[in-house]
């Protein structure tokens, strides 16, 4: 059995996951779909105190990228979507059919769980959903602060019915995203959204088993069976691990030793023309770039331990005295090494990007070069965020 080396398991993940690209290549609408379409999706998240993650994840790979291709893509063109992976996110249209199983999947998962009960207490839930989607089929596209507010509530886990049921008509398929206003969400008949789409045949279960490993194994290059069904949170593990093995069989992979930062080796499963692959790799970037919370890198926190030893947690939802960094840390990425952290925060009204905290990882020093190409990453960021003056600590 081969082993692949930290350095190498590294490289060829962060290839599949296009940071060995050159970002200063034109940025365009196609070139932007193509990268989403090489990365599978891009998650979507409300937080605001810099940018929006999906902004900052193409970004970090892109460096002429503007919000407005990516509206395009979504809204004039329709060649994205919104839909659920692990959260909201802009998925390729053409995987659209394969959603239909979980759209069927998340209805009855819904219905059964707590949050039912929760958002839809002193209502006729089935009702308010009826309601809320005839109102749709008649007015058009609408928001959920077009529907009547009985009562004054709090943030999302006081959600009125009425938004309660456009958030499951939404991820049960029977309402898509035609646009947002102010990034908030209209709401619109699937039909309406993607005729041609929502015409296609549902796929079967092993249709969709082969298309959820057979991609994600394709975006990742290296895994485990968990990775493997964990990248769309569409399958259960011991599916993957029986289509991984079957595979293996079948010459599609190989079963290889991978070795972690910490030096030890684990069983995973590789293509089985990673090496090929790993030899047409380009040189990192020579550049350092500031890594989204949401981006794919960092979504499986023990896979990031493991390839880069680094230990990150997300402490936007942790209550301030209890933070180890900060609200909304970036990582540091110098070419292949995750290198740093820091804290920003864009202050708005006066053009004012405030670095709220900088930290280099215990083996690192933060000699003159490294600060330098740290600015150079911040004066970037500072440009696309719309920042006249950057403060460090």
């Amino acid at each position: 059995m081969q082993t692949i080396s930290n350095s190498a398991a590294r490289r060829l993940f962060l290839g599949a996951q296009g940071l060995l690209d050159d970002p200063t290549r034109r940025a365009t609408v196609a070139s932007l779909q193509a990268l989403i379409e090489r990365l599978g999706f891009v998650q979507m998240d409300t937080i605001n105190v810099l940018a929006r993650a999906h902004d900052l994840t193409l970004l970090s790979r892109l460096d002429g990228y503007q919000p407005e291709q990516l509206r395009k893509l979504l809204e004039d063109q329709r060649n994205l979507f919104e839909g659920f992976t692990h959260d909201a996110s802009a998925i390729p249209t053409t995987f659209f059919p394969q959603w239909k199983p979980r759209f069927a999947r998340d209805r009855a998962r819904i219905q059964a769980h707590a949050w039912w009960q929760h958002h839809f207490r002193g209502t006729d839930g089935a009702q308010v959903v009826k309601d809320v989607k005839a109102r749709i089929e008649r007015e058009g596209p609408l928001k959920s602060s077009e529907f009547e507010h009985p009562e004054k509530r709090g943030p999302w886990w006081g959600w009125k019915p009425q938004k309660a049921a456009l958030d499951f008509l939404w991820r049960s398929g029977e309402l898509m995203i035609p646009r947002r206003e102010g990034f908030q969400k209209l709401y619109d008949l699937t039909e309406r959204v993607l005729p041609d789409h929502q015409a296609r045949p549902c796929p079967d279960r092993a249709e969709h088993l082969e298309w959820a490993c057979a991609t994600a194994a394709e975006r990742l290059w290296v895994f485990t069976p968990k990775e493997l069904a964990d990248f769309w949170a569409a399958l259960e593990g011991p599916e993957a691990k029986s289509w991984c093995e079957a595979a293996a069989k079948a010459g599609r992979l190989v079963p290889v030793q991978v070795e972690g930062a910490d030096g030890e080796t684990r069983a995973a499963f590789a293509l089985a023309d990673w090496e090929a692959r790993l030899a047409k790799l380009p040189e990192s970037p020579e550049r350092t770039r500031l890594v989204c919370p949401f981006d794919p890198i960092l979504r499986d926190r023990a896979r990031a331990l493991r390839r880069f030893g680094f230990d990150y947690r997300f402490e936007a939802f942790v209550p301030e005295p209890k933070r180890q960094y900060g609200y909304f840390v970036m990582p540091i990425l110098e070419g292949e090494r995750l290198v740093g952290r820091l804290d920003p925060k864009l202050h708005r009204d006066r053009s004012l990007l405030e670095i709220k905290g900088l930290w280099w990882e215990p083996s690192v020093k933060a000699t003159k070069a490294r600060k330098r190409s740290l600015d150079e990453a911040l004066e970037r960021l500072a440009s696309f965020v719309g920042a006249q003056e950057i403060q460090l600590p």
